[in-house]
């Protein structure tokens, strides 16, 4: 008896294209949705400027909106979007003579890119940029993230997705670490793993939940993909 040919291969290819194509779909931009999008620039330097912190809160998707850096880590939600701001340093003294946010009350000019996983957009801050996620809510276009990554850590091959993946490393154990302000009040300054580089080499403090934190140094496995290499605890 001779084997029945398959028919499902034209299906099977005819599904794959279909899924490909649905892949590659990117939602697409107005121009209204950019204005609106360069508009959150000037919000954000604004309430960050006049040390608004509530407002500075609002402008990220509730919840789950977050800011990041190697030395902030990642303070996601509203509470510590706000403690984040009453942290900076012009918050807490009047800022010198001249001072002034990148970008001036406007903000810096973003380059956007509408991807299959969602919109993005890098801002260049001069040492530093911003590389940004958006989201459109029933309030308006929110940060999904905001991410600042310096001269640096750029030049170690870091970039938002890396500094993510470095501190999702550990999971739930990671905590809040705060330190006194001149006036003796505790500030929060990061949250979860601070990050810092040396050359090529990239190091972090990681906070833990219960008190103490880890010294560790990383190794990078691929794209978004890290280990540890090496970690030493201390103690609360």
């Amino acid at each position: 008896m001779k084997p029945q040919r398959s028919n499902s291969l034209p299906a099977l290819v005819l599904l794959v294209f279909c899924a490909s194509g649905h892949a590659q779909s990117a939602p697409s931009l107005s121009d209204d949705d950019r204005s609106a999008i360069q508009a959150l620039m000037g919000s954000y330097a604004r309430a960050l400027g006049e040390c608004r912190a509530e407002d500075f809160a609002d402008l990220f998707v509730p919840q789950t909106g977050y800011f990041a850096s190697g030395f902030r880590g990642r303070m996601v939600g509203r509470e510590r979007l706000i403690a984040l701001v009453q942290s900076e340093r012009h918050c807490i003294a009047p800022p010198a003579a001249g001072a002034g946010r990148p970008g001036g009350a406007n903000g810096p000019t973003v380059a956007l890119e509408a991807t299959p996983s969602g919109v993005r957009g890098v801002a260049n801050l001069g040492t530093a940029e911003y590389q940004d996620e958006y989201l459109k809510t029933p309030g308006g276009w929110r940060f999904a993230s905001r991410t600042v990554i310096i001269a640096a850590e750029k030049a170690a091959g870091l970039d938002a997705r890396e500094l993510l993946a470095i501190t999702e490393l550990g999971g739930s154990s990671r905590g809040d670490h705060y330190e006194a302000d001149q006036n003796g009040v505790e500030r929060l300054m990061t949250s979860g793993v601070r990050i810092a580089v040396s050359g090529t080499e990239v190091t972090g403090r990681a906070f833990l939940e219960g008190g103490g934190y880890d010294d560790v140094v990383y190794e990078k496995l691929g794209p978004g993909q890290w280990r540890v290499k090496s970690s030493v605890h201390v103690p609360k």
